[in-house]
């Protein structure tokens, strides 16, 4: 083997590469990780299903039709022994995408460890945490702000003093983009999330002076990078500026170190499409550089959506294909061998300066509203807003998706065929009860009542909550037990919805189905906007609920998480018209057609449409279950879906 040369330049370490992996059951995703791990990832990024990160067990009834859909379920410890059989805690970085749950997770993680003999100091790794973008945009929260950061801020706390190289919380910005935040919003919204953490660490006590610093340095991020590739790049380099900023005048930290804006990345996922999904590929590598070109501003991990994401669960080959990505970039060109390749650009470093100046306002705008966690619902409202008008640029064509509203020509798709999507046997549910019923069986209930007595104790007091957490997590509880008792004490939260704040406008198509609806002689439709299930990507919802509303109808929409008797109930006092599901976790098959016996049941004669990630193959049974329509995310024109809630209406009222 030839020797590199005296000359040759010293390539940086790449970043971590992981794949956002999770599904079925602990012993299915245990498999997917080391067959990951043996094609050449670095890490681990666990994806959790709905249930665990709303903290319900598999048999509790809104944990109907999402067990192991989205992620994998995690009840209890032996799942965890299974799910990381193998995986030395001691040796691998673990991200664990999780909110609300966190602490528990975490728990379950320390004492799967330290049953291994591995010291918690020597655990490597990441919980997400974040839970204020729950509130905004993804929906996975249980409790009101203040306890929710509370149990943040004893994880950080606990971490910082037993398990130093662990990352207590991954502030998220990604969903915000998600959500349809810009990139003034993504930078300063996360900001000050990270700031409410901090503010509270500090005053909570929990946490020496001296070793604030290296709670700040533990502080890292979770960025999206989207498809407007120099804007990309420009707004890490305001992040990195600003939080160095941060650190040194709100903090006092002067260690560089402790300084560096630490991101991990997932390239965008709301800028996938279902149609001509090959397209996914060049979207995919054009926002992978965006954070990896910049050295100054590169992200210390990297994963990859697949493809087919848009269209459902991705294989293990279509995430092979992301990773391959991520390792020819690293390994088969020359970019790790250069220092920053924008120093000096005038394009760049102007760029950068704009969006540093712009986020810097907004954020000292949002600390004047008392933080992040204290002006969740003004966030919302803001992003709903911009959300809405993202959607009305690509619905008008300003801003142009290829495949969607511009070089919609195609040839058929060599890559659509059969199978494309990795479907989850039903019968996972099943299995997922019994294995529930038999762990509880098997366990100590003594151990088990006492450790809930003391969890529920100290939620009541100050004390931290992460050694309670932790007995329970030796002692056989479930994640359900866990987050029942800590309901008990801190109540649930109802996020708001953003739909009363958005901007209202009539634009273009929308204003010529405003006209029908005026002229409609019985008045204007009665639209019921609907969400079953623990699905809360709610963004798809409040655009069709702020489309509805703007258009004239009576719009009648509660918000995520609703059992479909909830939704049967409502339908039932406000005599809708039409009745809207949105559901993108994959469990249409089970909940919708639950949704439409109910209301049959109960007279309601609604016409009922669904949207969301359904795959084509299951428009016929939704079909033959009642549903009048289906939309997925191809249908982009709210203008045509409002003409078909007329439409409905019409023939729904024809025939009374």
């Amino acid at each position: 083997m030839t020797e590199p040369s005296a000359s040759q330049p010293r390539r940086d370490d790449p970043w971590l590469m992981r794949t956002y992996s999770g599904h079925s059951t602990a012993a299915a995703s245990n498999a997917l990780y080391r067959t990951n791990l043996a094609k050449g990832q670095t890490g681990l990024s666990i994806a959790f299903d709905l249930p665990t990160q709303t903290g319900y067990d598999p048999d509790h009834g809104l944990a109907r039709g999402e067990v192991g859909k989205v992620g994998v379920p995690v009840a209890h410890l032996g799942h965890v022994r299974t799910l990381l059989d193998g995986i030395p805690p001691g040796q691998m970085n673990t991200s664990m995408t999780i909110n609300a749950t966190a602490a528990w997770m975490l728990a379950l993680y320390v004492a799967n460890a330290t049953e291994q003999g591995v010291d918690t100091m020597a655990l490597r790794g990441t919980t997400q945490n974040d839970i204020v973008k729950e509130y905004l945009s993804r929906g996975t929260h249980i409790f009101p702000p203040e306890p929710s950061r509370r149990l943040i801020v004893d994880m950080v706390a606990w971490c910082a003093e037993h398990a130093p190289k662990w990352n207590p919380i991954n502030v998220c910005s990604y969903h915000l983009q998600e959500a349809g935040a810009t990139p003034v919003q993504e930078i300063a919204y996360s900001l000050a999330t990270a700031i409410g953490v901090l503010d509270a660490v500090r005053d909570s006590g929990q946490v020496p002076a001296e070793r604030f610093t290296q709670v700040f340095g533990a502080i890292s991020f979770f960025v999206n990078a989207g498809i407007r590739f120099v804007e990309e790049i420009c707004k890490l380099r305001a992040f990195t500026q600003l939080w160095e900023r941060i650190g040194r005048e709100r903090y006092g930290v002067t260690d560089t170190r402790a300084l560096r804006f630490r991101y991990g990345v997932q390239v965008n996922s709301l800028g996938l499409t279902e149609a001509q999904p090959e397209n996914n590929v060049q979207r995919i590598v054009l926002e992978m550089l965006a954070v990896t070109l910049s050295k100054d501003a590169r992200a210390r991990s990297v994963q990859l959506p697949a493809w087919n994401e848009a269209l459902g669960l991705p294989r293990p080959w279509d995430q092979q294909w992301s990773l391959r990505m991520q390792q020819v970039l690293a390994f088969e060109t020359d970019l790790l061998e250069y220092e920053d390749l924008f120093t000096g650009s005038r394009v760049v470093e102007a760029r950068t300066a704009e969006l540093a100046e712009a986020a810097w306002a907004e954020l000292a705008d949002v600390l004047s509203l008392g933080g992040a966690f204290e002006a969740v619902d003004t966030l919302k409202g803001r992003l709903v807003s911009s959300m809405a008008e993202r959607t009305r640029r690509i619905e008008s064509g300003a801003q142009q998706v290829v495949g969607v509203n511009v070089f919609t020509e195609t040839a058929e798709s060599p890559l659509d065929t059969p199978g494309n999507i990795l479907t989850v046997d039903p019968s996972v549910e099943r299995e997922m009860i019994d294995d529930v019923a038999a762990w509880r069986a098997g366990r100590d209930a003594a151990a088990v009542a006492a450790a809930l007595d003391r969890l529920r104790t100290a939620a009541a007091s100050t004390a931290n909550l992460m050694e309670p957490s932790i007995e329970l997590a030796r002692a056989g509880g479930t994640t359900g037990e866990w987050a029942a008792a800590l309901r008990e004490v801190f109540g649930e939260y109802r996020a708001p919805t953003g739909v009363g704040a958005a901007a209202g406008t009539s634009p273009g198509a929308l204003a010529a189905v405003a006209e029908r609806v005026r002229a409609l002689p019985d008045g204007p439709p009665r639209f019921l906007v609907a969400k079953p299930g623990l699905d809360g990507h709610s963004n798809g919802a409040e655009q069709i609920a702020v489309a509805a509303r703007d258009s004239g109808m009576e719009v009648v929409y509660s918000g995520i998480r609703l059992t479909p008797e909830q939704i049967v109930a409502s339908a039932r006092d406000e005599d809708p018209d039409v009745v809207g599901i949105s559901i993108l976790s994959g469990s249409h098959l089970e909940l919708v057609p639950a949704v439409v016996r109910g209301l049959r049941a109960v007279g309601c004669d609604a016409a009922v449409v669904v949207g969301g990630i359904i795959p084509d193959a299951d428009r016929p049974r939704l079909v033959d279950a009642g549903v009048a329509r289906v939309y997925t995310p191809k249908d982009f024109e709210l203008a045509k879906i409002m003409a078909d809630v007329v439409d409905l209406t019409e023939s729904t009222r024809a025939t009374h």
